[in-house]
């Protein structure tokens, strides 16, 4: 099978990191790099820094890598399906729904690959939580609790905490549960003064009867990344910062002490951390495009699930605008 190909628009905090991974990945050569601004962190290396998607196109690409602004993902996007290019568009798809829309379904009607970064998915923790739940590992899920939280990325100024961040965590809870949402609710603040939120909590159920909630927020002076996974037989703790899985399993011993046990529903059981193999996220994510684009994998985050997670994320913002639940269809 030929090599692919490969160009990249946008060489900033995440492009350069894409940057290397694509020239380590086998089937793919990094052949064209564009960014109007420059290349600020030199990953260019010895190619032309190419002033737009025109001229990335024009340097005869097969595949792309769009890590710009989100404002610009609708516009670069829709060049690159006109011209046949498979594309990973770093999440969230666009800027609105309807822009998220235009984008998948002009790769859909090309025949093309379309696929949206959410790098989450290929975390080594949240591969084998998804892996466990579908042996049937817990048994029945109940609920799904995620806290995303740190200091604010200087990096970011065209959205807020719930575009940036809490869309990880929306896409990798439809991701492990196997379900969309049914409804959300959601409350947000603007506590740095910037334009854009900073700090989210959102409650809400999946369509599988799962109930989900989500702290996310730019404003602590530490960094978590976690994914508490609560049902039948116990719980399952990811720790995506650490790459790390632990089990927390309900105790098969019974109490003695009567006031307890009847205040208790489980008991604490064993904990087990797990071995898992311990890749690069990144590097799995461009391993998995260039196998779609190849037709022999399947594994991406697809266009149309960066819609319906858009949505997702949109209704938030109006939950939090209209201190109502939003039902989703």
């Amino acid at each position: 099978m030929s090599v692919l190909r490969a160009g990249l628009i946008g060489l900033g905090a995440m492009g350069r990191h894409h940057a290397r991974v694509i020239r380590e990945t086998p089937g793919m050569d990094l052949v064209a790099v564009a960014d109007p601004m420059g290349d600020k962190f030199g990953v260019a290396k010895d190619l032309e820094v190419l002033p737009d998607v025109d001229a990335l196109i024009a340097a005869g690409i097969d595949t792309a890598l769009v890590a710009v602004p989100t404002v610009y993902h609708e516009k670069i996007a829709l060049k690159l399906a006109e011209a046949g290019v498979h594309t990973m568009v770093e999440k969230p798809i666009a800027a609105t729904v309807e822009e998220g829309k235009r984008v998948a379904e002009a790769f859909q009607a090309a025949g093309l690959t379309g696929a949206v970064g959410y790098v989450e998915r290929c975390n080594p923790a949240i591969i084998a939580l998804r892996q466990r739940l579908e042996a049937g590992d817990l048994g029945q899920v109940y609920q799904i609790l995620t806290r995303r939280q740190g200091p604010f990325p200087a990096r970011i100024s065209d959205v807020g905490v719930v575009k940036d961040l809490a869309t990880h965590d929306i896409d990798l809870t439809s991701y492990v549960a196997g379900s969309t949402y049914s409804s959300i609710a959601a409350h947000t603040t603007h506590r740095s003064g910037r334009e854009f939120e900073d700090m989210v909590v959102a409650t809400g159920q999946l369509a599988n009867g799962i109930i989900v909630n989500h702290v996310v927020n730019w404003l602590s002076p530490f960094k978590e990344r976690l994914t508490l996974v609560t049902g039948e037989r116990g719980a399952f703790l990811a720790d995506t910062m650490n790459n790390d899985l632990t089990f927390y399993e309900n105790g098969t011993m019974p109490t003695q002490w009567d006031a307890v046990a009847a205040f208790r529903g489980v008991s604490e059981g064993e904990v087990t951390r797990y071995a898992i193999e311990k890749r690069e996220p990144l590097r799995v994510e461009q391993e998995r495009f260039r196998d779609a684009v190849n037709g022999t994998g399947t594994e991406i985050v697809t266009m149309a699930e960066g819609v319906k997670t858009l949505e997702v994320i949109e209704a938030i913002l109006e939950s939090a605008g209209t201190l109502k639940t939003v039902t989703l269809s």
